[in-house]
């Protein structure tokens, strides 16, 4: 029995991608802080599917050794798709950011990613079919005034995962390694990162995707040969090969 594992599941483009990959016929882990939420996407993944299997686990993958405990926990299962999507923000001008959540930040963005990756990559980079999908943003190829350390941060994840892609094709593996760049999406993500109570996107938002939507350009990059799924300024979702230039190194 094989199985996708989704992060930051509890709610946005994690829970949608949640029910997008149930439809598919796809068991799945789901993973995050908020358990109730997690049931909550548990019952309406059997609505869809009352024969797939769905595990629940909880993961606060802003401690970095949680992040080494849940892929030892999960290293009982066959994973065929890892989908690295929890992730956090900061709206803030640098001087005015709150260190203390930068640094949660980094820890899931940054710390977290590259320890599952790592991890997953050994265990499953000569296993076909298998595949590594990282949610970075759009912000990770342009930077955002306001949102700079955020930007960075996705910087990284698509640096890295775009590297890691070329590695693996480079070696010759199975697993393929996968960017989605998302823009803004109506989710609880916006108001988190300002530390706000709620936001309204359409009073705030010329334009935005669906949560909904974007689990659907997350099935796109699924089924693509392309590296990068990335959301452009038009609001338009392309599959394209990678973006940084590589120099290889041996």
């Amino acid at each position: 029995m094989q199985y996708t594992v989704i992060t930051g599941a509890s709610s946005g483009i994690g829970y949608e991608t949640a029910l997008a990959f149930a439809a598919r016929g796809k068991n799945l882990i789901i993973v995050a802080r908020r358990l109730d939420k997690l049931e909550e996407l548990k019952s309406k993944v059997k609505e869809i599917n009352s024969d797939l299997d769905v595990v629940v686990v909880t993961s606060d993958l802003s401690v970095t050794d949680q992040a080494y405990n849940l892929y030892k926990d999960l290293k009982r299962y066959q994973i065929e798709t890892w989908i690295n999507n929890a992730g956090l923000g900061e709206g803030a001008f640098v001087a005015d950011q709150k260190l203390e959540k930068v640094e949660n930040m980094l820890r899931v963005n940054i710390e977290s990613l590259t320890i599952l990756s790592t991890l997953y990559v050994r265990d499953y980079a000569d296993v076909e079919g298998a595949q590594l999908i990282n949610v970075s943003s759009a912000l990770g190829y342009a930077i955002a005034v306001g949102s700079v350390t955020y930007s960075a941060s996705k910087y990284y994840v698509s640096a890295f995962t775009e590297g890691l892609a070329k590695e693996l094709e480079l070696r010759g593996a199975k697993l393929k390694a996968k960017i989605l760049a998302p823009a803004i999406t109506e989710s609880e993500f916006a108001q988190k990162s300002i530390d706000a109570e709620a936001f309204d996107f359409k009073a705030n938002m010329p334009k935005y995707h669906t949560a909904k939507e974007m689990a659907g350009f997350m099935v796109e990059l699924y089924d693509s040969n392309e590296v990068v799924g990335i959301v452009d300024q038009n609001y338009t979702f392309n599959l394209r090969g990678q973006i940084y230039p590589v120099i290889l190194e041996f």
